[in-house]
């Protein structure tokens, strides 16, 4: 495979395996261990949940940078380019890194098959060991315990919310759930919660293996004092005029506990400068003036209700355009944002699992449209939004998402 492009590699490691997930550590570790990866001169930080893990590893990434720490961020999926997954300081990693990257799986890996999600998995640690980092923080795929993220030990695990979601893998509790995901800890390792009503198998996990948990509602605690500023606090600090950050505040006050178990400093002027300027493509992020467009990744009941708060903030009910997978929760996810739509333009996606409109047209009662492209239903959302002097709300899918970004050349 010497002498191919990213876009081969990537065509070959999609064809390597039968499966996109196989869940499990054996294979990837069998490979990891002859690529004699470097840790990381301070901290590996993983960072497992239902949502809000990406702006978790967002948010701790920024910080770390701003005090002038060199960091290392995994995160999937991508919406336009591979390349997104792999960050060094920010910045996504360069073609040539990722194919030197394959190149040396390729040659130890032998005849051991790696799921496409090993692959990237593998590739990204081996970027990160050679790039002399101070810190990697790591975004588990999906679960937590067999997750190939969990090939390396973490140092500080984070788990952002429970809810109900990939029962096929992950089962169908949140107690079974919650174990699965609390199983990126490690013995004697601090593990913060950002769960509001955590599952007991949080803490059995944590009590099993002696890793301090440090739980959001009973260690640590935040409030909004205004519409411009937000109080955080534990028992050993307290931070006042925060001003409230555009990615959602219970990560935000998850982030903060991570960031006192750093052993690094923590000042009001990076706090104020991380939560005032932060942003996440994809989280409710507006793109678009005349009519204001927003765009979110929200495809499951806990970010439908997230999604559900922000919309009821605009001025007027805006219009929906929607995409989803097949293998999410669809009925829930728009039962949830039923009565927050001025109207509804719901689209087939074109992609592995995606669900076709009638799908979709089945879970909305009233002033829903189906088309077969997102194209087409974005267009005509964005002329009845100028007519009525609304805004547009794309939503449903990292697959959607990515679809209006294709369109827009962003």
């Amino acid at each position: 495979m010497t002498g191919k492009s990213l876009s081969d590699w990537l065509s070959y490691i999609e064809s390597q395996h039968t499966s996109e997930i196989e869940l499990g550590l054996d294979r990837g570790l069998k490979v990891l261990q002859d690529l004699n990866l470097i840790r990381p001169h301070k901290k590996v930080i993983t960072v497992a949940g239902t949502n809000g893990k990406g702006s978790t590893c967002q948010l701790i990434t920024q910080y770390l940078i701003s005090i002038g720490r060199t960091v290392g961020t995994y995160t999937s999926p991508h919406f336009l380019y591979f390349n997104e997954r792999v960050a060094l300081n920010g910045a996504n990693c360069s073609d040539e890194l990722l194919i030197r990257a394959f190149e040396r799986i390729e040659a130890v890996r032998k005849d051991i098959p790696l799921t496409y999600f090993e692959f990237s998995t593998l590739a990204a640690l081996l970027i990160f060991s050679e790039s002399n980092l101070d810190y990697w923080v790591l975004e588990v795929g999906l679960g937590g315990r067999l997750d190939s993220v969990n090939m390396v030990d973490t140092d500080l695990a984070v788990v952002t919310s429970i809810a109900l979601d990939h029962v096929d893998w992950l089962g169908d509790s949140l107690e079974v759930i919650a174990r699965e995901k609390a199983g990126i800890s490690r013995p004697e390792k601090p593990i913060v919660s950002g769960v509001v009503t955590p599952p007991d198998s949080i803490s059995d996990v944590a009590s099993r293996i002696g890793a301090p948990l440090y739980q959001k509602g009973k260690d640590f605690t935040y409030r909004i004092d205004s519409d411009q500023s937000w109080t955080w606090q534990s028992k050993q600090h307290h931070f006042s005029n925060l001003p409230l950050p555009s990615l959602p505040i219970e990560n935000a006050a998850t982030v903060m506990q991570v960031l006192t178990l750093l052993d690094e400093p923590i000042t009001q002027e990076h706090l104020v400068s991380l939560f005032a300027n932060t942003t996440l493509r994809g989280r409710f992020e507006l793109v678009e003036h005349e009519p204001d467009v927003y765009i979110d990744v929200a495809h499951n009941p806990e970010a439908a209700k997230e999604l559900k708060s922000r919309v009821s903030n605009l001025a007027s009910k805006p219009i929906a355009v929607v995409g989803m997978l097949k293998d999410k929760d669809v009925s829930s996810v728009l039962a949830t944002l039923e009565n927050v739509f001025e109207s509804w333009y719901v689209c087939s996606l074109n992609a592995p699992r995606g669900a076709v409109k009638e799908e979709l047209l089945e879970c909305i009662e009233s002033n829903a449209f189906g088309f077969d492209a997102f194209e087409h239903a974005y267009n005509e959302a964005v002329t009845e939004a100028r007519n009525k002097g609304c805004s547009v709300v794309v939503f449903g899918s990292f697959v959607t998402v990515s679809q209006y970004l294709e369109l827009h050349n962003v």
